[in-house]
């Protein structure tokens, strides 16, 4: 049996292909997760352990800001007389302190080199031999002047600049020009991730980005035979309860844990994806196996009249599938490294650089693909193979095999509508339960799609019935051909539909979400700024307050900071805005209920409405607060206002908030300008800055583009991964002609002999084809916007403005494409069935 069953895959090669492609095209989508991420882990791991070689033990400093336990404000990092300490210790080597920031440097064009969040500036710290063990230079020497910078090789090549050359350099506050000493290379993580990397002389550094005599690391390195653990333990008493003090090994075993969890949600998200493209793949094998057995009826059923019991007969197509499925899985791994290669150049290619490392294939993921593959392939493969052994040997006497039995239809349709009427009930729940209930929709989603696939055979009848006259009428015979051949065998065209239903569930499904919340998010920012431009630092990390006084001094210029900040109110912080009085109102639409923001300038505090509420405060009520800088005060209420994104619950003037905040959090200027938007004002705002690269200039499009186009950038990454799951489909389609015209060899061939011609036969074909396609695409797209609409349920409350948008201009190419997808997988079948003689076709059996 098991030469018979070797025997019948060979026999079979191209009918047995596009089921070899649909398990390859999904094992190597999950074997490829596995080696891409464990090959950047390893690589990224690798780079963080070799940073740490010559680190016995590191210092980090939690920051400023941070009160001891006594309540005393504790210092804002290291200073120079701990770091002299640790120096002083015995076994310590040497001591390097460390400061770090945002620095952004501009091209010779004004540009901003790098992607903003990854722009970083450090200090030159070197040892005693006027080296930093940290960089090595290929040009030039270190930054040990103010007036010297030193870059990274990536952005002197970008910036077109070699040493001795003037750049201008923004970090938090007005841009600086600054001499071009050295050129270095670097593993540092910023610069791998797209950015860049300018080095200043340590007095520098700490003056930018912290404060004279302080650093925010400090790495110690031990002499030789010196232990770390003993190091550690002399260096934790110096240190006090503002840093924290690690060995060089175990900070590496953190950071390898922290990569590793880094690139879990990406395994995640990606195997994802290469499940729902196996589970697609479970329809199509599936249907080639239930249409070889057909196919081969006679022939099983003669080994059965020779001696072959049911068990042999069904252990024989088992092991079909298990060859299959082995082949298939192996050439998935083959291709699935190829995609983790290519994927990792694709990163490089756009500026995120890998660092250097060979290519991961660990046991497990080689385990896993073999396994999954192979399993899935007999999973499919193991229905048909049951109803294989239950052919009778008197089927071996005649061409016909036993039909399926009208009571196998109802257990089946029984089934899928329990299945479909579960999936949907969850579906319901899970939208009623607000956030908690996205995992109960996503368990519905399942039962329902697994339910309307096992139901799709029953509802093919009915729903293709109705575009029956249609057909006949448009495209004559060949459309009511079609439209009969696409009803003829349900089961069939329903696994075939299924394959396309499930594709496009998920892809209608992301669509209307992502449409939905693009328009929500444009709306709220229509409807809540009223500022012609929004300021804000490329990094988005805080602005320098320096910023505000130029952009007041911009004739017809209204101003406004949206400071982060907090108040203690009773034991809690409570988020706090600071606005400037009298230009909130105009650059900002904030909808007051009760009071006047005007009393914003007279000290007192406006409040969102909902806030309010919960604390019991209306206008002119006083409450006891703290700020930030530890002194108490008490607050009046002058406002209450509909609760607002764009600012905090608690509302202060400016002037308030930078009096009692050492070093505020300002995220966003508004600016609005006399004459509204346009060319000359928005320059006008540029230049008052100092043509500062690092400074983002946003008018309201800029604003929305830049929402809209992360929403548009994700849906675009979707609907590549799920593009995976809609090449199986087509494959499905193809494969379900192909047998079809097979079976229906000797029709086609009675077809034409009397009359039908070979263009009438590719269109029958062909509308066949779109018939299926457009069957399982109505389906997927009303799923897909049922899912929409109940997930929105879950989260509609945290988005303004949330209203369902059913983007019918998308839902139409959809549709389009689905008939696409159907003509383009018919050429094939099509073209073999017009290419039939029909004096031989009539002859077959």
């Amino acid at each position: 049996m098991f030469r018979t069953a070797l025997r019948n895959v060979l026999a079979h090669k191209a009918r047995l292909l596009m089921t070899v492609l649909a398990v390859m095209l999904g094992v190597a989508f999950v074997s490829g997760t596995f080696v891409f991420t464990d090959t950047v882990g390893k690589a990224l791991s690798n780079q963080s352990r070799k940073s740490y070689d010559n680190v016995a033990v590191s210092v980090t400093s939690y920051g400023p800001g941070v009160r001891d336990a006594s309540g005393k404000k504790a210092e804002p990092g290291l200073s120079q007389k701990t770091v002299d300490k640790i120096a002083a210790l015995d076994g310590v080597a040497s001591v390097s302190g460390r400061v770090q920031g945002f620095a952004g440097v501009a091209d010779k064009h004004g540009k901003l080199i790098g992607n903003g969040w990854a722009n970083t500036g450090a200090n030159f710290a070197p040892a005693k031999d006027g080296k930093d063990p940290r960089y090595a230079f290929t040009d030039g020497t270190g930054p040990t002047a103010a007036g010297r910078i030193a870059l990274d090789e990536d952005t002197a090549r970008k910036g077109g600049y070699s040493t001795g050359d003037t750049v201008r350099v923004a970090t938090n506050g007005p841009v600086k020009e600054y001499t071009l000493a050295g050129v270095f290379t670097t593993e540092d993580g910023a610069v791998n991730a797209g950015g860049s990397l300018v080095l200043f002389d340590t007095p520098v550094a700490q003056k930018l980005y912290l404060r004279p005599g302080y650093y925010d690391e400090v790495s110690v390195a031990a002499k030789a035979g010196a232990s770390a653990d003993a190091l550690l333990s002399k260096i934790e008493p110096l240190i006090g309860d503002n840093a924290k003090a690690q060995t060089g090994a175990e900070l590496a075993d953190e950071q390898a844990r922290n990569i590793e969890q880094g690139m879990a949600g990406m395994n995640q998200g990606l195997l994802a994806f290469g499940l729902i493209a196996l589970f697609v793949s479970i329809f199509l094998i599936y249907n080639t196996f239930t249409m070889l057995v057909a196919q081969r009826t006679r022939e099983l059923a003669l080994l059965r009249a020779v001696g072959a019991t049911r068990r042999q007969v069904k252990r024989s197509v088992l092991t079909e599938a298990f060859l299959v499925g082995l082949a298939a899985s192996a050439a998935g791994l083959g291709v699935g490294v190829g995609l983790a290669v290519a994927l990792r150049s694709a990163m490089d290619s756009f500026g995120a650089k890998i660092p250097a490392g060979d290519v991961v294939i660990a046991p497990n993921t080689v385990v896993i693909a073999l396994v999954v593959g192979i399993v899935i392939t007999m999973l499919a493969a193991w229905l048909p193979a049951r109803r294989t052994a239950k052919i009778p040997p008197v089927a071996a006497m005649g061409s016909a095999h036993l039909p399926t039995t009208g009571k196998s239809l109802i257990v089946l349709n029984s089934v899928g509508g329990v299945l479909t009427a579960l999936g949907i009930g969850l579906i319901l729940l899970g939208a009623s339960q607000g956030g908690d209930g996205r995992w109960t929709i996503g368990g519905g989603a399942f039962f329902t799609l697994v339910g309307v696939a096992v139901l799709i055979p029953m509802l093919s009848r009915p729903l293709i019935a109705t575009v029956r006259p249609l057909l006949a009428k448009v495209f004559g015979v060949a459309g009511s051909l079609a439209s009969q051949n696409a009803v003829r065998n349900p089961r069939r065209t329903g696994v075939t539909a299924g394959m396309l239903t499930i594709g496009l569930t998920l892809v209608t499904g992301l669509t209307v979400l992502g449409v939905t919340v693009g328009q929500a998010v444009d709306r709220m920012t229509t409807d809540n700024i009223k500022a012609d431009y929004m300021v804000s630092m490329a990094n988005h990390d805080t602005l320098d307050k320096a910023v505000l006084k130029p952009l007041r001094q911009i004739p017809g210029a209204t101003v406004s900071p949206q400071i982060a900040g907090n108040i203690k109110i009773g034991d809690e912080y409570k988020a706090a805005s600071g606005v400037t009085p009298g230009a909130l109102e105009k650059v900002l639409a904030l909808d007051v209920t009760h009071g006047s923001l005007a009393s914003l300038a007279e000290g007192k505090v406006a409040v969102a409405d909902k806030t309010a509420d919960k604390a019991g405060l209306t206008v002119g009520k006083s409450f006891a607060a703290e700020y930030e800088d530890g002194r108490k005060t008490t607050l009046t209420v002058g406002a209450v206002y509909k609760e607002n994104e764009f600012v905090s619950p608690y509302v202060l003037s400016d002037e308030l908030v930078l009096k009692h905040t050492e070093r505020p959090f300002i995220p966003n200027v508004y600016v609005k300008m006399e004459g509204g938007e346009s060319e000359a004002a928005e320059q006008k705002v540029v230049e008052a800055l100092g043509s500062n690269p690092a400074i983002s200039v946003a008018d309201k499009t800029d604003i929305r583009n830049e929402q809209g186009g992360i929403i548009n950038l994700m849906l675009n990454i979707m609907y590549g991964l799920l593009g995976m799951a809609l090449i199986i489909a087509v494959l499905g389609v193809v494969n379900t002609l192909a047998m079809s015209v097979y079976e229906r060899t000797q029709e086609i061939g009675m077809l034409r002999a009397i009359g039908l011609d070979r263009g009438r036969v590719k269109n029958m074909i062909r509308l066949e084809a779109v018939v299926i396609s457009l069957f399982g695409a109505v389906l997927g797209i009303g799923l897909g916007t049922f899912l929409a609409w109940a997930l929105g349920q879950t989260f509609k409350n945290s988005i303004p403005g949330y209203e369902l948008v059913i983007p019918f201009d998308r839902i139409g190419v959809f549709l389009l494409l689905a008939a696409v997808v159907g003509v383009l997988a018919a050429m094939w079948p099509a073209r073999s069935a017009a290419r039939l003689n029909m004096l031989t076709a009539i002859k077959t059996e």
